[in-house]
């Protein structure tokens, strides 16, 4: 069938809206109308470094919508609402202990997209498209995905804001009640008040911290963040960050989470934590960065990478959505929404950072 999709033509370059044609759904896929998808920081970064011998390819994987087909061993029905999320294969050890996100396959499934061949999803002008990005390449009017990816919603609610679950907010929130846990002493500080952060601060509010920073520049992020649940921030570029933290949490945050994977930052995380503290890496960006080995184990020090916020999807999803309608998770907060026919400015926002999140409205 005919669809539209956000094509990378170009290595560097921005996507465009490209009439591609989608096959069937088989096995256990699901054909998904896509009604919403937001554009996530890593999209963003793939984009920009996505080498040319794999052109062209569709990304994106926070998409939200609704089955309208599916092959003979999908979960999902048709007709049920779903929110796409990261690919996992279901039976490696990790997957079958309940922890998808640390798949064996993970970098296969999620990061290098299919070989674009005859079991590509997408075709232009009769040639595979390279896709398959998280296991959906979500930014089309249809996408298929998988049993493992594709989380069922028993209720239904605003696809804008559905979108996000997929990955910004699991990972944050998930960071918090799946990783870090209850509030302990000293609070907890977060670096960067993306969507990300800014869901880190919903989720240490939900835990129950009594103190909970947002360091970021800008000034409309702080303020969001002090909205969404922060009870201080700091600004990184006028204040001397780590004596206001340690001020702030009396003396240092018990545990500290780290959205920018920014050496810098992650070495002032370190520095300011107090003694047995907890680091949570969540951030992507720089892959290597120098670590105080000297001070991590003088202090006792816990750092630990986070991937998805350590979440089972098919259980956390709900989770979240449940949490949204109780008023706990404020997503309209965090979302700015494009009409898809906008969309070149809503990748624009997402590579400068106008808006938290920006959500495109496909359709419905």
């Amino acid at each position: 069938m005919d669809t539209r999709a956000a094509i990378l033509h170009d290595a560097g370059g921005d996507p465009r809206l490209t009439d591609v044609e989608i096959r069937p759904p088989v096995d256990d896929e699901v054909l998904v109308r896509i009604d919403a998808v937001g554009i996530c920081h890593t999209d963003v970064s793939v984009a920009a470094r996505w080498p040319a011998r794999k052109l062209p390819m569709v990304s994106m994987h926070e998409g939200a919508g609704t089955v309208i087909g599916r092959g003979p061993q999908a979960r999902a029905e048709v007709g049920q609402q779903v929110v796409l999320t990261f690919a996992s294969c279901g039976s490696c050890a990790n997957c079958s202990a309940g922890m998808p996100a640390y798949c064996d396959g993970s970098t296969d499934l999620n990061m290098r997209g299919d070989r674009a061949d005859e079991r590509s999803a997408l075709r232009l002008e009769g040639q595979p498209v390279r896709g398959g990005f998280f296991g959906q390449s979500s930014f089309a009017t249809h996408a298929l995905a998988r049993g493992e990816n594709t989380v069922v919603l028993t209720e239904v609610m605003d696809p804008a804001l559905a979108a996000p679950l997929g990955c910004s907010v699991q990972t944050g929130v998930g960071t918090v009640l799946n990783v870090l846990g209850d509030a302990g002493d000293g609070g907890l500080v977060v670096f960067g008040a993306g969507a990300v952060g800014l869901s880190v601060v919903m989720g240490a509010r939900i835990a129950g911290y009594a103190r909970i920073v947002a360091v970021d520049p800008i000034g409309e992020r702080r303020s969001l963040a002090t909205e969404l649940g922060a009870t201080a921030t700091v600004d990184p570029t006028s204040d001397d960050t780590a004596t206001q933290l340690l001020d702030l949490t009396g003396g240092g945050p018990g545990v500290a989470v780290d959205t920018t994977a920014r050496p810098d930052v992650i070495a002032t995380a370190l520095t300011v934590l107090r003694a047995r503290g907890t680091l949570a890496l969540v951030g992507l960006g720089a892959l290597s960065s120098e670590l105080p080995v000297g001070l991590i184990m003088a202090k006792g020090l816990d750092v630990r990478g986070v991937v998805e916020g350590d979440s089972a999807p098919h259980t956390f999803i709900p989770r979240l959505a449940g949490l949204w309608r109780s008023g706990e998770l404020p997503l309209d907060k965090l979302v700015t929404r494009f009409d898809v026919d906008a969309f070149g400015e809503a990748w624009t926002a997402a590579k400068t950072g106008q808006v938290v999140k920006p959500v495109v409205v496909v359709g419905r």
